[in-house]
């Protein structure tokens, strides 16, 4: 019996036991994996502000920095990221739950050598996945922990409970805004629901599509300011700014990243200098961020949304 079939079988003969699973999760993993991959959401409050231009780019960024780059398409419904780089998966998250195809099969080679796992468009949504689905990603996920620096995961837009699931779960989440007041508003709405509701108290903002450093310094101000007054206890800090760029249209026209397409445009130096950002900022989280924790999150947090009612 393989570990995920023991894990299955847990939860079929001992249901709501999630805390046990977790247990024999480790007691059966290979002590040999000792890599741990460091988790990045990066969400949005409202769709429309260049969320998953701004994933794409990155991990390519992080390609070019030598960093081994696995992204999750996580807005499982609506799948983006292969449109934008021009690829055509033939499998996807759907058949390894269908059990047609292993976690590895349905892995997607992108620009730089990233990874990428597709989501496909109008699937299974994870949300609605039980446990010991949730189980089976796990285990197979963990397959790839030492093959990777980094997983950077694309949610959808908005405070669904998708949204929600891959936000508590990673180790820091990227809020991208712009200076459009909806933009505002609603990244304030989705930080607000993460803080009062499950209890994630750091932020980073990623100000999108602006014209210059001071004012983008100005819409984090207004995240910040409405955030101190009225959460509590929460770390909000400004990540930087990706500038407006007539390349960006261009490279998505041509379906690829504008970094990789035009590496001298403004852009393209403000993604590999977020890139080292990121990479150098400590990690604040002591054990989250892993492959191994976020999944874990996965799991555990069917419960603190059935405790809190859930949020569609």
């Amino acid at each position: 019996m393989d570990q995920a079939e023991g894990l299955r079988t847990l939860m079929r003969e001992n249901p709501g036991t999630s805390g046990s699973a977790l247990a024999l999760l480790e007691s059966q993993r290979d002590p040999r994996h000792t890599s741990c991959p460091r988790v990045l959401s990066i969400t949005s409050g409202k769709g429309g502000v260049g969320k998953t231009n701004v994933v794409v780019n990155l991990a390519f960024a992080f390609t070019q920095l030598g960093k081994r780059v696995l992204v999750l398409d996580a807005d499982l419904g609506l799948s983006n990221i292969d449109v934008l780089l021009g690829l055509t998966p033939q499998y996807n998250i759907e058949h390894l739950f269908h059990g047609e195809k292993r976690f590895s099969e349905i892995l997607v080679k992108g620009p730089g050598g990233m990874s990428i796992i597709p989501a496909g468009s109008g699937v299974l949504d994870l949300v609605n996945l039980d446990e010991s689905q949730k189980l089976f990603l796990l285990n197979e996920i963990d397959r790839l922990n030492e093959n990777f620096d980094l997983l950077l995961i694309d949610t959808g837009a908005g405070i669904s409970s998708n949204v929600l699931y891959f936000n508590m779960a990673a180790q820091e989440s990227i809020v991208i805004a712009t200076p459009e007041p909806t933009s505002l508003t609603d990244a304030y709405a989705l930080i607000k629901v993460l803080s009062t509701r499950f209890n994630k108290k750091e932020f980073l903002i990623l100000v999108n599509w602006v014209g210059n450093g001071k004012e983008a310094e100005e819409v984090f101000r207004k995240i910040s300011r409405v955030a101190d007054r009225y959460l509590k206890s929460l770390s909000i800090d400004y990540l930087g700014f990706i500038p407006f760029d007539e390349k960006i249209p261009l490279a998505v026209k041509h379906q690829r990243p504008v970094l990789e397409h035009f590496p001298k445009a403004p852009s393209s130096r403000s993604f590999v200098e977020l890139a080292k950002a990121l990479w150098e900022r400590p990690i604040r989280n002591n054990g989250k961020g892993t492959i191994q924790f976020f999944l874990k999150q996965l799991l555990l947090c069917d419960h603190l949304v059935d405790q809190k009612g859930g949020t569609d």
